[in-house]
């Protein structure tokens, strides 16, 4: 949920990634009035990948005091339909959107007491949600085992479905991937390296959850595939895609001119003339 108007300085969070604060509960079930804590829940279950209360920005804002910066009839509003309001001019909701990526943040099928339910677990917490942690450089063998790890060539220990079914990362060796989610080339740059390790360890999104839940990564998976991800957005450069229209249409042209060219001169000394002119001409003579 980024409602913050404090700047971040470490990381930058993508809107879509904030749906982990206020989205549904695992397999898009909502929240359950016989849990002791919803809130509790909700929060550690969506919401501890990428957000803190009282231990610095992780990937997303540091949520203490967020009741103190926005109305609850505004969070309550932002969580349930965030794109209207950026849509229709809200001041903070397209600053918000402004901020960080223009990614919209999806609507959540939450009912207020839903929200506010995670509100007053924030509200009441001192702490909770882990703090940045620093890792130590990536090896070249955790980038190789990133890279089979991404594309299938090497299985996850716990048969998680693999990464390029859905995204799609361009560099050196690397199979065109899936368009169902998003590319992922460059999402070290967008979310930093902590982001991506909450993302993939602890997913927030539904779908993410839906496919690992029975089949989680391990630390070893996890940190290979963040230091192949840290690596395609290093070199993301040396494969941006080239403009390949005008050289394609010229080409096209002279192709199809030498093919043309092709046909007349095979056709050289084919029939010319109409078949029936011919024997008309000659009976017309003998007449």
């Amino acid at each position: 949920m980024l409602m913050g108007t404090r700047k971040i300085t470490t990381v930058r969070f993508p809107a879509l990634v904030c749906a982990a604060l206020t989205g549904s509960l695992l397999h898009n079930t909502p929240v359950q009035a016989q849990d002791a804590d919803p809130g509790r829940e909700a929060f550690q279950t969506l919401c501890s990948a990428c957000h803190t209360i009282g231990a610095g920005a992780l990937v997303g804002p540091d949520l203490q005091g967020i009741s103190e910066r926005r109305s609850q009839e505004w969070i309550i509003g932002f969580v349930q339909r965030s794109q209207a309001m950026v849509d229709a001019g809200d001041p903070d909701a397209v600053a918000i959107f402004e901020e960080f990526n223009r990614i919209p943040m999806p609507d959540q099928p939450l009912t207020d007491q839903e929200v506010l339910a995670v509100l007053e677990y924030v509200e009441g917490t001192t702490t909770g949600g882990e703090p940045p942690v620093e890792r130590e450089p990536a090896t070249e063998a955790q980038v190789r085992l990133g890279r089979d790890l991404f594309q299938g060539h090497t299985r996850f220990t716990n048969n998680g479905p693999t990464c390029n079914s859905c995204h799609e990362v361009r560099g050196e060796d690397v199979l065109a991937g899936g368009l169902l989610a998003a590319e992922l080339t460059s999402v070290v740059s967008r979310v930093g390296s902590q982001g991506v390790w909450a993302i993939v360890s602890r997913p927030p999104f539904p779908l993410m959850q839906k496919a690992y839940e029975s089949r989680p990564l391990t630390d070893e998976e996890v940190g290979a595939l963040v230091a192949f991800l840290e690596r395609a957005d290093a070199e993301q450069a040396m494969y941006q895609s080239r403009a390949y229209g005008i050289p394609l249409f010229f080409a096209g042209i002279a192709g199809a001119s030498l093919l043309l060219g092709l046909y007349t001169l095979i056709w050289r000394k084919r029939r010319k003339g109409s078949v029936n002119q011919t024997i008309f001409d000659r009976q017309v003579r003998s007449a």
